[in-house]
C-alpha cells in the first residue's frame, strides 16, 4: 500500500473523524463545462486533449481551486478511458461513443490483455503528478475511476441509463468481463496513487438501478476487492443509491468514505452511516440555478440543521452536492454556496 499524506487539514480531519467547525468542500464535476476557465481552454483544445495532455489536465483541475477555493482537487479525466485502453475505441461527438459493444464471450476475446491495456492509462499518472505540482500545498488531490458496473453498462449498451436487462440477466458474461476489468482497475488505481492521489473515488452512475442482490454481486463484492488491495484509499459514490445500497456500501471494510445524493438528509445519514470515514454531499445541484434570493434561502435551509449539530455529531462530513455541478450552472451560485457554508460554520 502506498502511504498517504493528506495535504488539506480539513479533509484529513474528515477522513480521520476529527471534530471540526468548518467542513472541507469539494464538488463532483467542479472542473468542467459550467466554468469559464474550462470553456476558454476548450476553444483551443478538444476534450480528449485536455484529459490526455498532463499539463492541460492539471490546468483544468487547478482552475476551480483558484476560482472557488475548494479544499480538494480532482484529477481531470474521464471514467471511460479503461474501456478505450482495452481496445474498444473512444470518441466524443459530443457524447462518448465506443467502436463496438460487448454482447458475447466472442466480444470479450477482442479486448487487449490487461498488461497491454494499462499502458493506455499511464497518462493519468502523469496528469496526477502535474496537478499535484501546480496545486497549492494545502489542497488535497483525489483521483477517480469508473465503477465496474457503470463501465459494464457503457461497454455493453453504450450508456449508463438505458435498458439493463441484458446485463442483469447474463451474470456469467458480466463475471467474465469483471475478470478482465477489475485487474485493470487495480492497476489504474495504483497508477493514480503513485502519481500522488491521496484517495481514489469510484464513481458509479448506473449502480442505483440495481436490486439489492445484484448490487451486492456487481458492486459491493468488487469494491470490497478493491478496498482489500488499497485499504483506506478508496472512496465510492453511486448515483441514486437506495438506503439498502448505502447500508451495503457502509459495510465494505477499509472504505475511506462515500458520497450521498440530495434525496437523503445529511444529518440522518451521518447518524446512521457515520463513524467509518468521510461522508460527502449533498446539496441539490439543481438549486444552484435559482435566483440569488431563493438560493440564499435554500442554502440556509440546508445548512441550518447541520449547524445545529455538535461538531462531534457531524464528524466526517465533506460538504458537496448531491451529484455534480451541472452544465450552465452560474459561477456566482457556486461562489455563494461555498462562501455561505464557510461563513455559517466559521461563526
Amino acid at each position: 500500500m502506498i502511504s498517504t499524506k493528506y495535504h488539506n487539514e480539513r479533509f484529513a480531519n474528515a477522513i480521520n473523524l476529527v471534530p471540526q467547525n468548518i467542513p472541507p468542500i469539494w464538488f463532483m464535476r467542479q472542473a468542467g463545462r459550467y466554468h469559464s476557465h474550462y470553456r476558454k481552454l476548450k476553444e483551443s483544445y478538444s476534450f480528449m486533449e485536455l484529459c490526455k495532455n498532463p499539463d492541460l489536465a492539471a490546468e483544468v483541475a487547478l482552475g476551480p481551486v483558484k476560482e472557488f477555493g475548494f479544499d480538494v482537487s480532482i484529477l481531470f479525466s474521464d471514467l471511460l478511458f479503461p474501456l478505450e485502453a482495452l481496445g474498444m475505441g473512444l470518441t466524443y461527438d459530443p457524447g462518448p461513443k465506443l467502436s463496438f459493444s460487448l454482447r458475447s464471450i466472442t466480444d470479450l476475446n477482442k479486448l487487449k490483455p490487461v498488461d497491454d491495456a494499462i499502458e493506455g492509462l499511464y497518462f493519468q499518472k502523469e496528469a496526477v503528478k502535474q496537478t499535484r505540482e501546480v496545486l497549492p500545498k494545502d489542497v488535497s488531490l483525489i483521483g477517480f475511476v469508473g465503477g465496474p458496473f457503470t463501465l459494464m453498462t457503457y461497454a455493453s449498451i453504450g450508456k449508463h441509463d438505458g435498458n439493463l436487462s441484458f446485463i442483469k440477466t447474463n451474470q456469467n458474461f458480466v463475471d467474465e468481463f469483471y475478470k478482465i476489468l477489475l485487474p485493470l482497475l487495480k492497476q489504474n488505481i495504483e497508477l493514480q496513487l503513485q502519481g500522488g492521489a491521496e484517495v481514489v473515488m469510484v464513481f458509479d452512475t448506473a449502480a442505483g438501478m440495481l436490486d439489492p442482490n445484484n448490487f451486492r454481486r456487481y458492486v459491493t463484492d468488487p469494491i470490497t476487492e478493491l478496498t482489500k488491495t488499497f485499504p483506506n484509499q478508496i472512496g465510492y459514490y453511486a448515483k441514486n443509491s437506495t438506503e439498502n445500497q448505502m447500508t451495503q456500501i457502509h459495510s465494505i471494510p477499509h472504505l475511506v468514505g462515500f458520497g450521498v445524493d440530495h434525496r437523503f438528509s445529511m444529518q440522518t445519514v451521518l447518524k446512521e452511516f457515520g463513524g467509518k470515514g468521510f461522508l460527502q454531499g449533498n446539496f441539490d445541484q439543481e438549486l444552484l440555478f435559482a435566483d440569488t434570493s431563493t438560493l440564499k434561502q435554500k442554502i440556509n435551509e440546508y445548512l441550518a440543521p447541520m449547524k445545529d449539530l455538535d461538531p462531534e455529531d457531524r464528524v466526517g462530513w465533506v460538504a458537496g452536492l448531491g451529484h455534480g455541478v451541472l452544465q450552465f450552472t452560474p459561477e456566482t451560485s457556486v461562489h455563494l454556496l461555498i462562501e455561505t457554508t464557510r461563513k455559517v460554520f466559521g461563526t
